[in-house]
């Protein structure tokens, strides 16, 4: 585990699930709702780990919650909440659609992160851009992010390419698959299963 109590760890439960047609941070690829396979995940590493989520959502048993208080769409809500919350912490941030993560990404990304950077993130095998929903922001970073999201830009990817950032190659990579639609979540399960 991690000692460092500067850096928590957040996974981001808030958004629609429009395109999965069911709430994904609640589907069991693991036995468990993923929210929980999640948090229980970055537990191994971090002392702390909080939920994202929108402030209806309930989560039975996980009281370390931060409802959306600043209100837009998409990850950045929960990413400036978690700001908000703790301004001096470093966040390492997951998605909940992000079935096949394992200890071994987590362990890298922890293993590699520089300080002295903004974030340190994964590069997108998909579309070979930081990944912003498997990566540490530092403070640096959230101050960006939260300034773009003034100005109307509501893009986590769009704030990375703005800041200095340590990019990694993950040797995991195929860890970073989404699953976003039923179809893919079927994929998933195969690739688990």
């Amino acid at each position: 585990m991690i000692s460092d109590n500067n850096i928590k760890g957040l996974v981001l439960c808030g958004g629609l699930s429009t395109r999965m047609q069911q709430d994904k941070s609640q589907i069991a690829y693991h036995g468990k709702p993923q929210w929980q396979y999640l948090h229980d995940l970055l537990k191994t590493f971090l002392p702390e780990v909080y939920l994202s989520c929108r402030p209806e959502q309930e989560f039975p048993g996980c009281d370390n919650l931060i409802p959306d208080s600043v209100m837009g769409a998409g990850p950045s809500s929960g990413l400036l909440s978690a700001y908000a919350a703790y301004p001096d912490a470093a966040w390492l941030v997951l998605a909940c659609d992000l079935p096949l993560i394992s200890e071994h990404s987590i362990a890298y990304l922890l293993n590699n992160r520089d300080e002295r950077k903004a974030a340190t993130a994964f590069l997108s095998p998909f579309n070979f851009s930081p990944e912003p929903l498997i990566t540490i922001w530092e403070p640096a970073a959230l101050a960006a992010l939260e300034s773009e999201f003034r100005q109307g830009k509501n893009c986590p990817r769009k704030t990375l390419l703005k800041v200095e950032v340590e990019i990694l190659k993950n040797p995991y990579s195929t860890e970073q698959f989404n699953a976003n639609t039923p179809d893919e979540m079927k994929d998933a399960m195969d690739k688990i299963n």
